[in-house]
């Protein structure tokens, strides 16, 4: 949907860069077109800025944009830095939606919803939902590095 606002709006855009923004607001559709009317400069959307001169608001963009290049610790910092805890939950299920950034094989993307499913059972019995967050995301970054 959102690409054809953009192709109707005569805004460039490549697509990876589109499906960051997709991928860091999905499922919600209005989110997803602010971040993309803000990101608009002179009929082109922006690559997600990731600088750390950004805006609290735009780290989920930051982080998919560092999963895709692999730089898993990098988003992993960042998203613990910026994270609100009622996020968390629903930040489980991102992860189990995107299963490409925690494994280029099926086994280790198999293994990853097992490392993500571990993470979410304990976020309930942890006294710091930061710490559980960052432990998970370290297994995965070590399943993605076959470790």
């Amino acid at each position: 949907r959102v690409a054809t606002i953009l192709v109707n709006e005569n805004v460039i855009f490549d697509l990876d860069v589109l499906d960051t923004y997709v991928t860091a607001t999905y499922p919600d559709l209005r989110k997803c077109i602010n971040n993309l009317q803000q990101s608009c400069i002179n009929g082109e959307l922006q690559k997600p800025s990731l600088s750390s001169s950004s805006t609290t608001d735009d780290y989920k963009l930051q982080m998919v944009e560092m999963f895709k290049q692999e730089r898993i610790r990098e988003g992993r910092k960042l998203l613990c830095s910026q994270i609100r805890s009622e996020e968390v939950e629903e930040l489980f299920r991102w992860m189990y939606d995107n299963p490409e950034f925690w494994g280029k094989t099926e086994e280790q993307q198999d293994r990853a919803i097992v490392i993500i499913r571990n993470g979410l059972v304990n976020h309930s019995m942890v006294g710091d939902v930061e710490i559980n967050l960052s432990a998970t995301l370290i297994e995965l970054a070590d399943n993605f590095n076959g470790k």
